[in-house]
């Protein structure tokens, strides 16, 4: 295993892949201290001012003087960037590879969308019938159980989302979850959905269906308890149904390029862009080189390394959206009195991340190299395969969501620091180093810390993208095994 790595030539530090000892030699210079593993070492002297260079961009600026073999990091090392911005588009050639198409074994559904699970869904319209939600998702499970091989083979569980909202919420706060909850409710990934209203919130059924729109009645029924005389019985039938309607589908071979994949990050380390970030970059050429879709969120995240993505846009209408992406997020946390910069987490800088520069440029690693072909607002959903860029925040929950209401069908999550969390879709987590996976294996499904080690990008990205498949053909991922599915929405407005 190597001892460090200086991922640009133009860059002045060198990352530590293993702790550094003072007196160590890296680059032809002497560690003046200890460097722990996933830390940036000094190559040459900078002045206070002077950039700190890593993947050949500027992470920040040196706070105080830097002589050459010392530790940079926050007590060192600011960032440099300003608040709401002026760009200018500068659009880089970016070639447009095609690759063979593969298979994967999915359901197609009657409305022309595939799905990769299928799963009977239930979604609560408020938090008031949130335990009810449970506790029919808890009963129907027990049946399914007893159920034939035939339907116990073909639908493969119901599940619950529980979550806060519904009512005494306001303007773009109370659009959000209607948006959000209609998303869900239409996903391809749900062979069925009850939807369980209380019957006296702001976001009942009746306004929701508006937001759903056309649905198919055997898949979609609808639920309210306060017009229930008994609402588990009631809700027991109504899951047996779609249950029955469910079974009727069956896998099949499946176009690659029918898939739509969700990529986010979280619990970051030093490693994230040298070894995971990069390999679902890889991953996100290869899939769109065959005609396929991936997203990309977390905007707050994006600041910093932004001009990549922008002038990687391939016209100007869509380098337009992508600077009122960034600079709306911008003004909202302004509109909120918040710092912009107030990243990275506690988290991020134990693993070796100083400044937002810094987990930006390893972040957006994620997007691989191909043109970005579309732009989406929070709970829009996507339409043009390809790369595309989503408008929500950085929080894990949140943005995993976000991306699975989007329409993708499975979540590429990487982490250093490891979480077990899951969102509405297959949430694969990839760690950074083989120390994450080998402690955390219940918890991460893909190990890319080998990429410092044993393996090379092209063998790595193989076997990754071959795992990929394999998980949208029906394997379970770690967090599915355990049971886990959250759901969170962008909490942005006033309670009542």
């Amino acid at each position: 295993m190597k001892t460090y790595i200086k991922i640009n030539e133009n860059d002045n530090v060198v990352v530590a892949l293993s702790d550094i000892t003072t007196g160590m030699t890296l680059e032809g210079v002497s560690a003046v201290s200890e460097i722990p593993a996933g830390h940036k070492m000094a190559l040459k002297d900078i002045k206070k001012g002077e950039p700190v260079i890593k993947y050949g961009y500027r992470i920040g600026n040196a706070k105080e003087d830097i002589k050459a073999g010392e530790w940079i990091h926050t007590h060192n090392l600011g960032t440099a960037l300003g608040e709401i911005l002026d760009y200018t588009y500068e659009p880089v050639s970016v070639p447009v590879k095609r690759s063979t198409e593969v298979t994967f074994m999915g359901y197609k559904r009657p409305d022309g969308k595939v799905a990769v699970r299928n799963e009977i869904w239930i979604i609560p319209t408020v938090g008031c019938v949130n335990n009810i939600a449970t506790a029919i998702a808890n009963k129907a499970n027990a049946e399914l159980a007893g159920m034939s091989d035939i339907i116990r083979s073909r639908v493969e569980e119901v599940i619950a989302f529980p979550h806060p909202y519904g009512c005494s919420q306001m303007g773009d706060d109370q659009e959000n979850t209607r948006e959000i909850l209609a998303d869900l409710i239409n996903h391809p990934n749900a062979g069925g959905v009850l939807v369980l209203g209380l019957g006296c919130e702001n976001s009942n059924i009746d306004v929701l269906k508006s937001y759903i729109g056309d649905y198919n009645k055997d898949r979609v029924k609808f639920l309210v308890c306060q017009e229930s005389d008994d609402e588990m019985e009631d809700a027991a039938e109504l899951v047996r149904e779609l249950i029955e309607y469910a079974s009727g589908f069956s896998r099949e071979p499946i176009p690659a390029s029918k898939l739509i994949i969700g990529m986010k990050c979280g619990g970051s380390d030093g490693f994230s862009g040298i070894t995971a970030n990069p390999l679902v970059g890889k991953f996100s050429d290869m899939l769109t080189s065959m005609g396929g879709t991936t997203i990309l969120t977390e905007v707050p995240e994006m600041f910093g390394a932004e001009t990549i993505l922008m002038n990687r846009c391939e016209n100007r209408e869509l380098f337009d959206k992508t600077v009122s992406l960034i600079n709306d997020f911008k003004q909202y946390f302004k509109d909120n009195n918040q710092t912009i910069y107030e990243n990275p987490s506690p988290g991020n800088k134990k693993g070796g991340i100083s400044t937002l520069e810094d987990k930006s440029l390893g972040c957006t690693q994620k997007s691989g190299s191909s043109p970005v072909k579309g732009v989406l607002k929070y709970s829009e959903q996507v339409s043009t395969p390809g790369l595309n860029l989503l408008s929500a925040p950085g929080n894990d929950l949140v943005a995993a969501t976000a991306l699975a209401a989007s329409g993708a069908h499975i979540v590429l999550f990487t982490t250093g620091r490891g979480t077990p969390f899951a969102c509405p879709v297959p949430t694969m987590k990839i760690s950074t180093n083989s120390r994450l996976a080998s402690k955390k294996s219940n918890w991460i499904d893909f190990n890319a810390g080998v990429l410092v080690e044993d393996e090379d990008m092209d063998e790595t990205s193989k076997r990754f993208f071959d795992f990929v498949i394999k998980v949208a053909s029906g394997e379970k991922v770690a967090s599915e095994k355990a049971g886990f599915h959250d759901m969170a929405i962008f909490k942005k407005g006033v309670t009542l």
